[in-house]
């Protein structure tokens, strides 16, 4: 009788335990969507040293040609996470998608100067002034790079209204200026680096220098439909990119954090050795988001009144 009843019971814990969902199984899959920059390398490490797996999180990393597509994709359940920069998630926000924040990619630091305005060799840009009339590329019209260099060109005195802008991603610049369909373009490494190394261009300035430090170059957005349905999985994102930031804040880890950019953006190891990475940020508060609000609206960007404390996932 009480072999019977031990089987009975043993019989009903492995029936109870097989109904009860793991929790690998209650977390979703995610499609993450990122940009050829290394300010997503916090995303890289994630991937790459296990952080997500350690959290039950099936993370698929999909390539985005340009910035500026990453919220439509996130609309249309293409993406279920995307890492489009802040004036670009503000810009969503205020056409009204209904997006908020999980966490944060790289910071601004004046110490970086991995991206600029890259001149065509023979255009005789040298300043800003050289801009007026002239064509000028942008890896996403009201993007980072788009609506920092407008700040840079107002802050400089000049009309920012009076350069003409072309949408073109990174892996174009070199051959638009190569091709004279363009001036100039506002690029990143290691585009930027490729560029001068081939001689089709120059830099005319590492305008980013001008920027406070601190303050998010890229943010991880999803649909606030989907983070209220999976506030775990949200969660478990953000903590997987704190302690990939602690791990790159670590100097002896600085070849796997190269190794893992490498991977993702897909450059050779003498580009790989010298880009510049971007300091992590995987949290975003309320200041950092508040400055993007201030500096879109000085440039009429924005056409409601935002509210940044609702705009970020707890």
């Amino acid at each position: 009788m009480m072999k019977r009843r031990t089987l009975l019971s043993a019989l009903a814990a492995a029936s109870a335990a097989t109904a009860l969902p793991s929790r690998a199984q209650s977390n979703p899959k995610i499609v993450f969507g990122y940009t050829a920059v290394s300010d997503f390398a916090s995303v890289f490490v994630a991937a790459e040293e296990g952080y997500f797996k350690k959290r039950n999180l099936d993370v698929e990393l999909k390539f985005i040609p340009l910035n500026s597509t990453i919220p439509a994709a996130l609309q249309s359940d293409s993406l279920q996470i995307g890492g489009p920069t802040p004036s670009v998630f503000l810009q969503s926000v205020d056409g009204g998608l209904d997006l908020v924040l999980v966490a944060g990619g790289g910071l601004t630091s004046k110490t970086i100067t991995g991206f600029g305005l890259v001149a065509r060799a023979g255009s005789g840009i040298k300043g800003p002034q050289d801009c007026v009339g002239k064509k000028i590329g942008v890896p996403g019209l009201g993007a980072f790079l788009h609506v920092t260099f407008r700040a840079w060109l107002k802050e400089s005195g000049v009309d920012y209204r009076k350069v003409n802008f072309v949408e073109a991603s990174f892996p174009q610049h070199a051959d638009l200026l190569r091709g004279g369909s363009v001036d100039a373009v506002v690029s990143a490494d290691p585009f930027m680096s490729r560029i001068t190394e081939s001689g089709a261009g120059y830099v005319a300035s590492y305008y980013s220098t001008f920027l406070p430090e601190n303050n998010q170059t890229i943010v991880h957005a999803a649909k606030r439909e989907w983070v209220a349905k999976n506030p775990a999985a949200a969660r478990a994102f953000r903590e997987s990119l704190v302690e990939a930031a602690g791990f790159m804040q670590q100097p002896k880890n600085d070849a796997k954090v190269r190794a893992a950019i490498g991977k993702y953006i897909k450059l050779p190891p003498e580009v790989l050795a010298k880009i510049q990475i971007s300091p992590p940020g995987a949290t975003v508060s309320e200041k950092q988001l508040g400055y993007w609000v201030g500096l879109m609206k000085d440039q009429d960007m924005l056409k409601t009144s935002i509210d940044v404390a609702k705009l970020i996932a707890k």
